[in-house]
């Protein structure tokens, strides 16, 4: 047998597994509850993290801790990445103490995190080489999204290993949709933060023009959020950008991480992304101001601010 068959035969025998070996690669906003929640379906986790502290509830859940990437990998069916940037990623699975070095054959990868489209099909080369299949699978639906499984997952990479994973994945997302080819996950990520970005930045305009009118602007939110207006953003996000105050829900650094992401790809395509261009810029000032631990939806801020509010 080759080794894409036995990759093949490996990756249809996880469709039939109710409880799936699964290393788990990153622990912040995101991983740790979409982690909680395979733990509670069933699943045999091996986690690391780079702060290794955040390991910690997990394993009074169950969950066994690996010292590096390399060892939360080793021994698994699948392995799951859902870390902060591209550097971070190619550290985990590339670098000398990365998955890469403790998957065997005929496993799979699956990275969750939002990075670079370019740099996803370079690292699913590198896993194909070793016998190992990888899929980008991008999520949004933010950190309530995480802890309640209802997650949109974008994939790229092969239809039948997608399909293998689906039981595992839907623990995590609700909306699993298959895109394209490796790297088509996240280049439809990429197209989500810049409908998002645009969607924060006018959700901020309509409450400072709501509250400069000094309309009981709850009255006006429960109003707007019933017709042609009504977003996410609008039902989640403007009692933030009402009170002034930006719990965390999702980072503002990670969202202009996302942004840069985006605008780079554009460039490479030759398209115009005016909204997210400005977006970044906005939301570059408010790091430089201390706020990018906020969640994205300070972008309030410079709203009110212009008004005068």
């Amino acid at each position: 047998m080759t080794r894409r068959q036995s990759a093949r035969v490996r990756t249809s025998a996880l469709c039939e597994e109710t409880t799936v070996n699964i290393g788990f690669i990153g622990m912040g906003t995101m991983g740790a509850p979409m982690a909680g929640r395979l733990i509670e379906a069933g699943h045999d986790l091996t986690i690391h993290n780079r702060t290794r502290a955040r390991e910690e509830a997990l394993a009074e859940r169950g969950a066994a801790r690996a010292s590096s990437p390399k060892e939360a990998a080793a021994g698994t069916d699948l392995v799951i990445t859902m870390v902060s940037d591209t550097p971070d990623v190619e550290a985990v699975i590339l670098g000398p103490d990365g998955a890469i070095h403790g998957m065997k054959e005929g496993a799979v990868l699956v990275d969750m995190s939002t990075i670079s489209p370019t740099a996803t099909r370079e690292i699913a080369r590198a896993l194909e080489a070793k016998g190992v299949d990888m899929l980008d699978a991008p999520v949004s639906g933010g950190s309530e999204g995480a802890s309640n499984g209802t997650l949109s997952i974008m994939v790229g990479g092969k239809a039948g290993v997608l399909e293998s994973l689906r039981p595992v994945l839907g623990v995590l997302g609700n909306t699993i949709t298959h895109v394209g080819p490796i790297g088509s996950g996240q280049v439809t990520k990429a197209i989500n933060q810049v409908i998002i970005a645009g969607t924060y930045a006018a959700v901020a305009e309509g409450v400072a023009l709501g509250l400069a009118a000094g309309l009981d602007i709850d009255a006006a939110h429960q109003a707007v959020s019933g017709g042609a207006a009504g977003s996410w953003v609008l039902t989640n996000r403007a009692a933030n950008m009402i009170a002034d105050h930006y719990p965390l829900g999702f980072r503002t650094r990670l969202h202009r991480k996302d942004l840069g992401i985006a605008l780079e790809t554009a460039r490479e395509l030759g398209v115009a992304l005016p909204v997210a261009a400005f977006v970044e810029q906005i939301e570059t000032g408010l790091m430089k101001r201390g706020h990018g631990e906020e969640d994205v939806s300070n972008i309030a801020r410079f709203f009110r601010e212009q008004a005068g509010l």
